[in-house]
């Protein structure tokens, strides 16, 4: 994620920020230009935007206050790039429903952002509407046998229950199944990775090189996840594997390590926007240095990504732990991992 700033007065700016605290002015962000605007009212529904010149349109999701994308004035759509891929949302009528869309927009949101940085296919199912990529965010019913939603995907159409965006019930789910790390947008670029298989592995006839480092994706899904579950969790994954639940599966090995490409891209351009270098040499002879000098959307290779975001989960994780917080990364990147990891990245830049 890049660095904000407001244009009229300077004050540093969130993402997801829709005023300036210092100045007060109206802001957008604008998904065409890549940056957080202030805003000039023109009149009506139009807002001059100070970063371009230009007029657009608030989407029409800021009134409910779950988005701050702007639409170009001349351009037809009412919804944002972000919220036209929405196809169900929660009932707002329901209890603290709001608040839940609301979280789960913000991870959405900076799902898409990353997805346009990197210039992937985005279509939404006005685009093409047999494969086009929507979510539906479904709540539980209220019977105490009632169904009960499970986050996945299914041909472009990804679920996600609602009560992963409750803190608290994530986090009892996070230690009910052992995991180290669950989070809204964890959830959001792991099941976009099931997406992207389909356009970029799938679709692009890449099965052949896929199969050589992920495995065979035809051995049946339900009895896999069936032995993964019943299965003692031992050591032997993580020689091969990004985590447990990755080696359940090809599908979910590929979805698992396409998330891990994404955190990596995205935390890296937040370190190279403040300037984050790492410059550690606690016996005066052993070094760990990485200097966050480059785009990690358009990185040469692999190497460049990882040689970067080792120290750097180092120097996060050391972080958290002088506060008293567990590991923002609890990963170990094995060999094999990390050739995993490259194959994504060079699926993405082949994919331009």
């Amino acid at each position: 994620m890049k660095v904000f700033a407001c244009q009229a007065c300077g004050q540093f700016l969130y993402f997801e920020n829709v005023l300036c605290e210092r100045c007060g002015r109206s802001l957008g962000y604008l998904p065409d230009r890549n940056t957080v605007s202030a805003l000039e009212p023109v009149d009506g529904n139009r807002w001059t935007a100070l970063a371009s010149g230009t007029a657009y349109r608030p989407c029409e999701n800021r009134e409910p206050g779950v988005c701050n994308w702007m639409v170009p004035a001349e351009n037809a759509e009412t919804f944002c790039a972000a919220c036209r891929h929405n196809h169900t949302i929660p009932d707002l009528t329901v209890g603290e429903n709001a608040e839940l869309w609301r979280k789960l927009e913000y991870a959405k949101h900076r799902l898409i952002y990353t997805l346009l940085c990197l210039k992937l296919p985005l279509p939404d199912r006005n685009e093409n509407p047999e494969h086009g990529l929507v979510f539906d965010f479904l709540g539980e019913a209220p019977e105490p046998h009632g169904h009960r939603v499970m986050t996945g995907h299914d041909n472009g159409l990804i679920t996600l229950a609602i009560r992963e965006a409750d803190d608290a019930e994530r986090e009892r789910i996070r230690t009910e199944m052992g995991e180290p790390y669950r989070t809204l947008l964890g959830h959001f670029r792991h099941e976009s990775g099931h997406y992207f298989w389909d356009l970029l592995v799938r679709d692009r006839n890449k099965i052949d090189s896929f199969r050589k480092l992920f495995g065979d994706e035809r051995a049946d899904y339900a009895e896999a996840l069936k032995a993964h579950y019943a299965a003692a969790p031992g050591y032997e994954w993580q020689d091969n594997y990004i985590s447990i639940y990755a080696s359940a599966h090809p599908w979910e090995d590929f979805a698992e390590t396409w998330a891990h490409y994404l955190h990596i891209v995205d935390t890296l351009e937040t370190a190279q926007a403040f300037g984050v270098q790492i410059k550690a040499r606690p016996d005066g002879k052993t070094a760990l240095r990485a200097a966050i000098d480059f785009d990690p959307h358009e990185a040469p290779d692999i190497e460049t990504l990882i040689g970067a975001w080792l120290p750097l989960s180092f120097a996060l994780n050391s972080l958290n732990r002088s506060m008293g917080q567990p590991d923002i990364y609890p990963f170990v990147l094995a060999p094999k991992v990390i050739e995993k990891i490259g194959y994504i990245r060079n699926l993405v830049h082949d994919a331009r």
